[in-house]
């Protein structure tokens, strides 16, 4: 299933005629394709389904190329980055590429397939520019942090359920409102995941999201409750590299506070919400996939 994905990018940067595009894109270390599973879950496989899948895996390949130099990242998936290996404007421009490749093939599709995945990357991006904002202080407001995720994060989600929907004449409002809980959840459990796992199982060290600027809900959740001066002290350590001990007091506070807890607990509720906004459907693996992103390990 995930092959024909797979060889239809291939066909499509083919068209392109260009070597070094190619030698490039086989150095993207493959991810587990989340967004093109779920379309073809939805659209059960059809040739448009496949096409679909196909253009939302470069463009989600192509944000993912510009996050690693925005966020100055050496690695993705445990292996070194685009950007690393090549320098950032070689990674910039291949993303681009992708981007255009795949708004091309975008034009094949129906007007309303069309609208709403380019639509999402736009959102996709304004959350790309939040994110650099939440960035420069620690941000201690949830709905800048959700407004955040809901863009950066679940809008191709979103948009891919949707328009998957939309092309097997399912209810697309429906199903993106499965997409869009299914991202948000997604997310957090990333960011739990950056708190709870070790830097074998991360590919990066553990709590490194707080170091490259970004307070996540955890964290959030964990500065309500704590005293004025742990207040304090919390700020005083966000962006900066910790030390074992320091690691060890956010990680006992975050047990302590329940943080992490919370943060589980509302992922949990997204994902419940998300299964019973398509129950009609009765689709078993689309509940698979929501029940299985809340308990990955990464």
């Amino acid at each position: 299933m995930l092959q024909r994905v797979d060889d239809i990018v291939n066909g499509f940067l083919n068209d392109l005629n260009d070597k070094k595009v190619l030698e490039l894109y086989k150095e993207i270390t493959s991810g587990k394709k989340l967004r093109a599973k779920l379309i073809l879950k939805i659209a059960e496989q059809s040739d448009e389904a496949y096409v679909l899948a196909a253009i939302v895996e470069m463009i989600q390949v192509a944000s993912l190329l510009h996050d690693d130099v925005i966020d100055d990242a050496d690695t993705r998936r445990g292996k070194k980055s685009i950007n690393a290996l090549f320098g950032d404007k070689t990674a910039i421009m291949l993303g681009d590429i992708l981007y255009s490749k795949a708004y091309y093939e975008l034009t094949s599709l129906p007007e309303f397939v069309a609208k709403s995945i380019s639509n999402a990357v736009t959102r996709l991006s304004i959350g790309e520019l939040l994110d650099v904002e939440l960035s420069k202080s620690f941000n201690k407001n949830r709905d800048r942090y959700f407004d955040m995720i809901d863009k950066k994060t679940a809008s191709l989600i979103e948009a891919s359920a949707e328009s998957a929907a939309y092309l097997c004449g399912k209810d697309s409002k429906k199903f993106a409102l499965y997409g869009k809980n299914l991202g948000l959840a997604f997310q957090i459990i990333d960011d739990i995941l950056d708190i709870t796992q070790d830097a074998k199982t991360l590919g990066k060290p553990a709590l490194h999201d707080f170091k490259e600027g970004k307070a996540t809900l955890p964290y959030i959740y964990l500065y309500d409750k704590l005293s004025k001066d742990d207040k304090v002290k919390l700020e005083n350590l966000f962006k900066k590299d910790l030390t074992n001990e320091e690691k060890n007091w956010v990680i006992t506070n975050m047990k302590q506070y329940g943080a992490i807890e919370n943060s589980l607990e509302l992922a949990r509720d997204l994902a419940m919400e998300a299964i019973q906004s398509i129950k009609e459907y009765k689709n078993i693996e689309l509940e698979k996939i929501i029940q299985d992103m809340i308990q990955r390990e990464y």
